[in-house]
């Protein structure tokens, strides 16, 4: 079977989880999380969990073990902690845990990025894989770092990896 014919049976709708990792953001200042719950909303897949965490690795590997016990969420989008600070602990949280990583997600997000903001590129560590069956994907904190990750790669495969990735 063929890239379009994987295409076709693509989920129109998926149920997403958007985690915000941050030591300082609020609903209200929550930029990138605000952009991804509108860009899901506006291309028809729905957001069944919300929250903003703090930098540590226990509060996000509790907040994945809280979107694993919602069945229904097939996705989960987080932003923020993939810089190399002390204080970066997406990274490595998501890695270990993830059954599987979608290395291909990173590579192409640094591409991107460097036609963008050129050698600084290299510093992010967006990232995605498989947890628990559910599609992770890692990006940045700045708004402009999620829009690029969600324009350029989640919204337009988002529907085929994860038809692909439970079946």
């Amino acid at each position: 079977m063929g890239y379009l014919e994987h295409k076709e049976k693509a989920f129109k709708e998926v149920r997403c989880a958007v985690i915000t990792v941050s030591d300082s953001r609020t609903p209200e200042t929550d930029t990138g999380g605000k952009l991804i719950l509108k860009s899901l909303q506006d291309s028809s897949h729905t957001v069944h969990l919300y929250r903003i965490v703090k930098d540590i690795s226990q509060e996000i590997q509790m907040a994945l073990e809280e979107v694993a016990k919602f069945e229904k969420i097939q996705a989960v989008i987080l932003t923020g902690g993939t810089g190399l600070s002390r204080r970066d602990v997406t990274y490595e949280t998501i890695q270990s845990l993830c059954e599987k990583e979608i290395s291909g997600f990173g590579e192409l997000f640094r591409y991107l990025s460097y036609g963008e903001i050129g050698a600084a590129a290299m510093i992010s560590r967006a990232t995605a894989g498989i947890y628990q069956g559910r599609l992770v994907f890692c990006l940045p904190g700045s708004e402009e770092a999620v829009r690029l990750g969600m324009v350029k790669l989640i919204l337009p495969e988002l529907g085929h990896m994860v038809w692909d990735a439970n079946r």
